[in-house]
């Protein structure tokens, strides 16, 4: 179960309630490295006056949790990016965030294929129908191993080449 600030407020009219990522620093050394697109971040998704973001713990329970937007204790915030607006209330987004909690659960957190930017670019696609920018997440799909349709196929070659072909008439 999530816990709610009860600081948000509801009322904006349809389309008009912004959606921002708030992206922060995870090591002194993105002074650095953003400049050259290889930053580490983590990110945060503020709307409504919540910021949403997801984390890593031990226990099954969600990883989904909320902080005052811009200051995720234990990062250096960096910058907040208007990815787009969302016609959601604040009701609307806590019944989708929880539905979320079932499938973003503290110890199913991985640095490379589910971390908190791939939970913040799912959010914004539900919210806003647009997609983080690449470049927040980008050392996550660096590290990523090659797609396993790749593999599959390739895999699939290989055991081609090592079996004779057998032909049959009809």
């Amino acid at each position: 179960m999530l816990c709610w600030s009860g600081s948000a407020k509801g009322k904006e009219k349809s389309g008009s309630i912004p959606v921002y990522l708030n992206v922060y620093d995870l090591t002194p050394m993105n002074a650095y490295g953003y400049w050259l697109g290889l930053g580490v971040f983590h990110s945060g998704v503020e709307v409504n006056g919540v910021e949403f973001a997801f984390g890593a713990h031990e226990s099954s329970s969600t990883g989904i949790f909320e902080v005052e937007p811009k200051k995720c204790p234990g990062f250096t915030f960096r910058k907040s990016i208007l990815v787009g607006k969302t016609d959601m209330v604040a009701k609307e987004v806590r019944v989708y965030m929880e539905k979320l909690a079932e499938e973003y659960r503290g110890n199913k957190y991985n640095l490379i294929t589910r971390n908190c930017n791939h939970f913040c670019n799912e959010v914004c696609i539900k919210l806003t129908q647009k997609q983080i920018p690449r470049w927040v997440n980008r050392l996550a799909r660096l590290g990523k191993p090659k797609s396993s349709k790749n593999q599959r196929h390739r895999a699939t070659r290989a055991q081609d080449q090592k079996s004779p072909s057998v032909s049959v008439k009809t």
